[in-house]
C-alpha cells in the first residue's frame, strides 16, 4: 500500500507545486524556500540535533514550551523546527527570535522517500518529535530505516479522523504502530489512538496550557481598547469560511439595529488568505469597518466604525485582552472548532458553538468549570453576547473561572519531557 501511496505522490507532485505557487499569490511565504520542500537545504553545521515538526501556526505555538525545555535540558544540541505552512514558519520566527542561533527553521519535504532521505541525511536528527496529528507513512518508515525514534506529542485524534484512518488502514496503521512514544492530550484521545494500534499512549495534557501569554500582548490589548472609546467589545476569534456571514446576519439583527449603543464587533479570521474575503463581505453589506493594520498609524478608532477586522498574525492574545467577551470560531460550522486556551489565559468569558469535535474534552471541561458556554447558532451567540455585556457580575465570574481553568491544567510539558527522556538517552 505504501508503494502505491508513493507512486501517487510522485504523479501528483507537479500539481502540488502548481498549487503551492498559486497559493503564493495571497501568501508570498509559499513562494519562498520551495527547494526545501523537495529536500534541498542550505549548509548545516554538524551538531547533535533534535527535530520538532509543527505543521502550522497553532502547532508551533503549542510546541514553544517543549522546544524551550528541550534546549534547556540539552544545551549542547541544536534544534531543527520544520513546518508545512508559511504561517507556521512566520510564527516560529517570531516565537524563537531570542534563541534563533540554536533553532533552524525549514519546510518539511513532501512525503516522498528520496526527499525524506535527503532531509534526514542533511540534519541527522537524534529524534523526530511530531506535534498533535502528523502521521506521514514514508517519513516514519525512513526514520525507522535510519534508526531515528519517532514520537507524537500533544497528540489528539477526533472520531472523524479515526474513521478516516481506518478507511486507509493498510497505509496508516503500520505508520502509527511504528511510533515509539505517544503523549496524548486527553483520555478520549488516548483511547482513539489505541484503536490505531498504538500501545499504551501516555496522557500528558495539552502543552498549550504551558504557553505564557506575553506581557507585551496584554499591554497592546489595553492600548487597543483605549482606542475603542467607551464601547463594549465582542470578539469573534479564529473564524472560518461561512461563519462571518452567519455572525454578521445575527449582529445586524440583534446588536446593531436593536441597541442604542451597539458594541464594537471584532472579527479575526483564522487564516490570513481570508482577510481580503472578509473585507469584501463587509463592504458588500455597507458596514463601516477598519482593518487592524490601519490602526498601526492611527491608534484611535472613529466612533462610526462598526467592525474591526483583525488582519494581523500573532496578536490573538492582544485581541482577547481588548475584548469583553469572546467567541472561538470553527464551531458554528462543522469544522471541529479551535481550542479555548488563549481566551482562558486572558481571563475572558468564552462562547463556543456546537461543532467542537476536534477539542471535545477540553471544551466540555471548560463548560463544566463555568469558564465557557455553548451556543446553538449565530442568533443564540449574539443574544448571549448581549446578555453577558449587560451582566457584569456573570461576565467577570466566567472570566475568573476561565483563568482558574487555565492555571489548573498546566504541567503537560514536564510530563512530556519525562516520556521523551528514554528516547534521548
Amino acid at each position: 500500500m505504501r508503494l502505491l501511496y508513493s507512486f501517487v505522490w510522485g504523479l501528483s507532485l507537479p500539481l502540488v507545486l502548481l498549487r503551492l505557487w498559486l497559493r503564493g499569490r495571497q501568501e508570498p511565504g509559499y513562494r519562498q524556500h520551495i527547494t526545501e520542500r523537495l529536500g534541498f537545504y542550505p549548509t548545516y553545521k554538524p551538531a547533535p540535533t533534535l527535530w520538532v515538526h509543527a505543521v502550522s501556526a497553532g502547532e508551533t505555538r503549542a510546541a514553544e514550551p517543549l522546544i524551550r525545555a528541550l534546549l534547556e535540558c540539552y544545551p549542547d544540541h541544536q534544534l531543527v523546527l520544520t513546518h508545512m505552512t508559511a504561517t507556521g514558519r512566520e510564527t516560529g520566527s517570531k516565537l524563537f527570535a531570542d534563541i534563533s542561533s540554536r533553532v533552524t527553521q525549514a519546510f518539511l519535504p513532501y512525503d516522498i522517500n528520496w526527499m525524506i532521505r535527503r532531509f534526514l541525511r542533511h540534519f541527522s536528527p537524534r529524534i523526530c518529535i511530531l506535534i498533535e496529528t502528523e502521521v506521514w507513512p514514508n517519513l516514519i518508515a525512513q526514520c525507522q530505516q535510519y534508526d531515528i525514534p519517532v514520537s507524537l506529542v500533544n497528540a489528539r485524534l477526533s472520531e472523524k479522523s479515526l474513521k478516516k484512518a481506518h478507511q486507509l488502514a493498510a497505509l496508516i496503521l503500520p505508520a502509527a504502530r511504528a511510533i515509539r512514544c505517544v503523549a496524548a492530550q486527553s483520555t478520549p484521545d488516548a483511547q482513539r489512538l489505541t484503536q490505531l494500534g498504538i500501545s499504551a499512549p501516555g496522557i500528558t495534557g495539552n502543552m498549550k496550557f504551558d504557553v505564557t501569554p506575553p506581557p507585551l500582548m496584554a499591554e497592546r490589548g489595553a492600548a487597543l481598547r483605549l482606542g475603542f472609546g467607551q464601547r463594549s467589545v465582542i470578539l469573534c476569534a479564529s473564524t472560518r469560511d461561512g461563519e462571518e456571514e452567519l455572525i454578521l446576519n445575527a449582529w445586524e439583527k440583534h446588536a446593531l439595529r436593536q441597541s442604542e449603543h451597539a458594541p464594537l464587533l471584532v472579527i479575526t479570521p483564522r487564516h490570513p488568505q481570508r482577510f481580503d474575503q472578509v473585507a469584501a463581505l463587509l463592504e458588500a453589506r455597507n458596514i463601516r469597518y477598519l482593518r487592524r493594520s490601519s490602526l498601526l498609524q492611527t491608534p484611535d478608532l472613529a466612533t462610526d466604525v462598526q467592525v474591526l477586522l483583525g488582519d494581523s498574525m500573532g496578536e490573538m492574545y492582544m485581541y482577547y485582552a481588548a475584548a469583553d467577551v469572546a467567541f472561538v470560531g470553527g464551531s458554528l460550522v462543522p469544522l471541529g472548532g479551535h481550542n479555548l486556551i488563549e481566551a482562558c489565559a486572558m481571563g475572558r468569558a468564552v462562547l463556543t458553538g456546537t461543532h467542537t469535535f476536534n477539542f471535545s474534552e477540553i471544551t466540555d471541561q471548560a463548560i463544566l468549570a463555568g469558564a465557557a458556554q455553548r451556543i446553538t447558532d449565530a442568533d443564540d451567540l449574539m443574544q448571549q453576547f448581549l446578555m453577558l455585556l449587560n451582566d457584569e457580575i456573570q461576565r467577570k465570574r466566567m472570566g475568573q473561572h476561565a483563568y482558574d481553568f487555565f492555571l489548573r491544567h498546566q504541567g503537560a510539558t514536564l510530563r512530556t519531557m519525562a516520556m521523551l527522556e528514554p528516547l534521548l538517552k
